[in-house]
């Protein structure tokens, strides 16, 4: 798919307060640890990931959307009356129903015709969410649509270290498949799509190109569909095989994508990627011939912080000064499923605003081994 009409705006991002690092989360797992002599370390080792960011008990996903929604729009210095479509695309949700969107559309007081829903797709919602406002602007349906998601990863894993401190049939090679769920982190990230006349900034998004591959959808997954603040979901994921068919994927769709951009491998000067941990982004960029120069990561210190995974990484990254007028930039979507979607944008001026940088926390819950 191709746009002439479409650019990326701005973003807008909020950061959890609480910080954990790898070593303790560690310590809240000592006693399966202890059980089958786990040595220290080992998380980190594993999958590069010194901390994660953990919302407090009861945030809502709606609450840090609202967040983050707002400083896009003012980094942007968009028109909300002008907003024509609302995407709420991240994995966690207030309720089954209604829409997530709806108490975000609520709160930031935007116009009563616009087109409001949430997407769910694993990592990928964000990246979706994009797609959908690009086509309708394409079309000229709508002048601007706003793209939101918000992660929370306590829960998650909260349920993942009471259940592996207290299941005693638990072995080494069981545990493997709890781990990714152990690198998840909370973050929240919006960003703002405009047609071209209303841009302030010609970020032009130029194409992408998606692909499905779902002989492997069992390769992670939760329990039943549960939805709201007080979900305490377990996953189970075959991370090795989980790596391995993504960045094949991921190969596919960036022979896919490279072809509707009409670009070579050089043409990249940037790239944004879905931040899993270490050992995945660096063998997903040698398996595009990419180097890892180009990328801006985050995991080291956010996590792997699902569907706003890229989207924040690329909001830090401009934050930081890695993208600079002229650049072709690659956003390279991979998640579970298996899907994958690849934008590129022509960049040109940036705009993103933040929250006050969060602090560390000496400790987030004091039960979790009980």
């Amino acid at each position: 798919m191709r746009y002439e009409n479409v650019c990326l705006e701005g973003f807008g991002y909020t950061l959890p307060e609480l910080v954990v690092t790898s070593a303790e989360l560690e310590e809240w797992l000592k006693p399966v640890y202890e059980r089958l002599r786990l040595p220290a370390g080992r998380l980190e080792l594993m999958t590069g990931i010194r901390e994660r960011r953990f919302w407090h008990p009861g945030t809502r996903a709606s609450t840090k959307s609202i967040e983050s929604a707002e400083r896009a729009i003012a980094a942007t210095q968009i028109d909300r009356s002008l907003i024509g479509a609302l995407v709420h695309g991240s994995v966690c949700r207030d309720h089954l129903e209604p829409a997530t969107a709806c108490r975000v559309h609520h709160e930031l007081g935007l116009r009563g015709d616009c087109q409001i829903f949430d997407v769910s797709n694993a990592c990928l919602g964000l990246l979706n969410g994009l797609l959908l406002v690009a086509n309708m602007i394409e079309l000229g349906q709508i002048r601007a649509g706003l793209v939101v998601g918000t992660e929370n990863s306590r829960p998650l894993v909260e349920a993942t270290v009471c259940e592996l401190n207290h299941d005693m049939s638990l072995t080494r090679d069981r545990i493997k498949l709890a781990v990714a769920s152990l690198t998840i982190g909370s973050g929240s990230c919006a960003f703002v799509l405009t047609d071209r006349e209303l841009s302030q900034t010609d970020n032009r998004v130029l194409g992408a190109a998606v692909r499905a591959n779902t002989d492997f959808h069992r390769l992670c997954h939760s329990g039943e569909d549960e939805a709201g603040h007080n979900m305490q979901p377990l996953m189970s994921t075959d991370s090795e095989q989980l790596m391995q068919e993504g960045i094949a994927t991921g190969v596919d769709t960036f022979r896919d994508f490279l072809g509707v951009m009409e670009w070579g491998v050089g043409d990249i000067s940037k790239a944004f990627s879905h931040q899993v941990g270490s050992a995945h982004r660096k063998l997903m960029f040698e398996s595009l011939n990419l180097s890892t120069d180009l990328d801006y990561a985050t995991v080291e210190t956010l996590g792997n912080t699902g569907s706003v995974a890229l989207p924040i990484s690329m909001a830090q990254g401009i934050e930081n000064g890695h993208l600079e007028a002229g650049d072709q930039v690659a956003m390279l979507g991979i998640g579970s499923g298996i899907n994958s979607v690849m934008v590129g944008v022509d960049w040109q001026r940036s705009l993103c605003e933040q929250q006050a940088e969060p602090v560390p926390a000496a400790s987030v819950s004091g039960d979790l081994t009980e």
